[in-house]
């Protein structure tokens, strides 16, 4: 298996359906295929056989069948329709969940370079797409593959020379279809959608920046990128299409092949008199009905390479299996009574080393302290030094070797939401989300009144601004557009209060703040903090005010300096 199958075949194989309903959706398929290449069959045969006016007791069977096969095929091309489609749609949610599932895992760490606008496109194009597997796939192979067979069998029944025709016409039609399918679309697909993803990219960042792009005159420049790349996605569409038509064009032409060869063996047979001129008629018509459903094969090939790269690209973002050092989340939830914090905690590090995945060297490596309840505590050192890396092994995003315990537990052992009802984070760009103020406190107790929001805002110095704003149903704007970098702190400081972490962490919560402006937040959010009797960790590469810590861990390297 490729190094491409083995990545996405977990993701193929989460995007079949299971259970009776697909079953019922492939058996109404492949029945209401039968009903039409019978119906066909039929019709030519009564034809052929009322023109020799033989008394009407010997059509009326037939007459009856061909209303059967009619409304066979309409009732259960229907049933498949709708039981596939259910089926599908049903499996398509399933994941979609197990998606974002992953996507919990590995997102702390980070995504690499996919950009915001690639993984939307990921998350939602390319998994939607994954829902042809079972219809445009599996489903019309299985389908025309029962159909082929079946109708093979009872042309033999007729005549075998006419049923070696028609096998051997399936088979070129099959194989040379679904080459030349390969040879032509061998990259366009995995291309298209990358190309898709990347002018996903450019829009998503231009429309957010658009204010920009227009103030430096670079506008144009801008679209006139997105119009190149958006051309080269329609070609590549085009050139799909233009396959499925000649590949379509080229099994009708198969088709009509068969209808000759069969007419061409057959009619010495019935000039003969060996063979009856209606049954013979009978097997002419089946390829005219049944290459119909057979030209699905080669299509279903070319479905499956487009399936096939988006189940890739889903992969690549979303592994099925969490990467080494990444603390995966758990399937089950955290027991409700280890998410109740009664009062402060102690924290233990003995040895810590953390190491990315992928990385050759550790970001952290033998670091050891220790944080009392109440405490303030400084993390600080140049940029790269490690000290970001260990935030994010405190929470639980990335996993350690070495001893962190919380009040004498190893954290290694506990739910990784246990952890972070005792740890929290505020970023140093911490997320708002463009709710109204009031929707972004209750993300961290939804239990919450209108006065204790009010209360906690005011701790944090935010109450007279919010009901300058308008009160708590004022919206905050996409991604905290409508407040400064000062204020989205103190929101996320208010949050955190409001859950009332034991411990607290605030990483750079001066990097996108006026140096001025940024040491009064800073002063506000440790007092606030201390003041409701949190231990404090500042994460920070500028100096502190001596007045607000207790003690300095100094780092350099991944290592904790003296």
């Amino acid at each position: 298996m490729s190094g491409l199958e083995a990545r996405d075949a977990s993701v193929l194989r989460l995007a079949m359906p299971r259970g009776a309903g697909w079953w019922r959706a492939v058996a109404a398929g492949s029945l209401s295929a039968l009903c039409a290449v019978a119906l066909l069959a039929a019709s030519g045969y009564l034809i052929t056989r009322a023109a020799e006016h033989p008394p009407i007791l010997y059509l009326t069977l037939v007459m009856v069948g061909v209303r059967a096969f009619a409304l066979g095929r309409a009732a259960l091309r229907y049933v498949d329709r709708l039981a596939g489609h259910d089926a599908s749609f049903r499996q398509l949610a399933v994941v979609r969940t197990e998606m974002y599932r992953r996507l919990a895992s590995v997102a702390p760490a980070g995504l690499g370079t996919t950009g915001r606008g690639d993984l939307m496109t990921r998350l939602v194009t390319d998994t939607d797409r994954l829902q042809d597997l079972p219809i445009r796939v599996v489903g019309p192979l299985v389908t025309a593959g029962v159909t082929a067979a079946l109708s093979v069998v009872a042309v033999a029944l007729v005549s075998v020379p006419a049923a070696v025709v028609l096998l051997v016409a399936l088979g070129v039609a099959a194989v040379l279809g679904s080459v030349v399918t390969a040879s032509i679309a061998r990259r366009s697909d995995a291309e298209t959608a990358a190309e898709r993803g990347r002018v996903a990219d450019l829009v998503l960042d231009t429309v957010r920046t658009l204010d920009v792009f227009a103030a430096y005159g670079t506008l144009d420049e801008r679209l006139g990128r997105i119009a190149a790349l958006d051309a080269r996605v329609t070609r590549a569409v085009r050139r799909r299409a233009t396959v499925e038509s000649l590949v379509g064009a080229l099994v009708g032409l198969i088709g009509g092949a068969a209808v000759i060869g069969i007419l061409a063996v057959g009619a010495p047979v019935v000039a003969a008199g060996a063979l009856d001129g209606p049954l013979w008629v009978l097997a002419v018509f089946v390829p005219l009905a049944l290459f119909e459903v057979v030209g699905g094969v080669p299509l279903a090939v070319l479905t499956l390479r487009r399936v096939r790269a988006a189940a890739d690209r889903v992969e690549r973002v979303v592994p099925a299996e969490t990467p080494t050092g990444i603390v995966a989340e758990p399937d089950e939830d955290a027991d409700p009574a280890a998410l109740v914090v009664d009062g402060p905690v102690t924290v233990s590090v003995r040895g810590m080393t953390v190491q990315w995945p992928g990385a050759a060297t550790a970001a952290v490596e033998d670091v050891s302290f220790d944080l009392a309840p109440g405490e303030v505590v400084v993390v600080e050192g140049p940029s790269g030094a490690g000290k970001s890396t260990l935030v994010d092994a405190l929470v639980r995003f990335v996993d350690h070797r070495g001893s962190y315990t919380i009040d004498g537990v190893e954290a290694r052992t506990m739910h990784p939401d246990a952890v972070r009802a005792r740890v929290g984070l505020i970023e140093q760009d911490p997320f708002v989300f463009d709710q109204s103020i009031r929707q972004n406190l209750l993300f961290a107790r939804d239990t919450a009144g209108d006065d204790e929001l009010l209360a906690v805002l005011d701790r944090v110095g935010l109450r007279s601004w919010v009901e300058r704003r308008g009160g708590l149903d004022a919206g905050v704007g996409e991604r905290g557009g409508l407040v400064s970098g000062g204020q989205a702190h103190r929101l996320a400081l208010a949050r955190a209060l409001l859950h009332a972490f034991p411990v607290l962490v605030l990483d750079e919560p001066t990097a996108d703040i006026d140096p001025d402006l940024g040491g009064a937040v800073l002063r506000d959010l440790v007092s606030t903090a201390r003041a409701a009797g949190r231990t404090v960790v500042v994460v920070s590469h500028v100096p502190v005010a001596a007045d607000l810590v207790d003690r300095t861990i100094r780092m350099r390297d991944g290592r904790i300096v003296a």
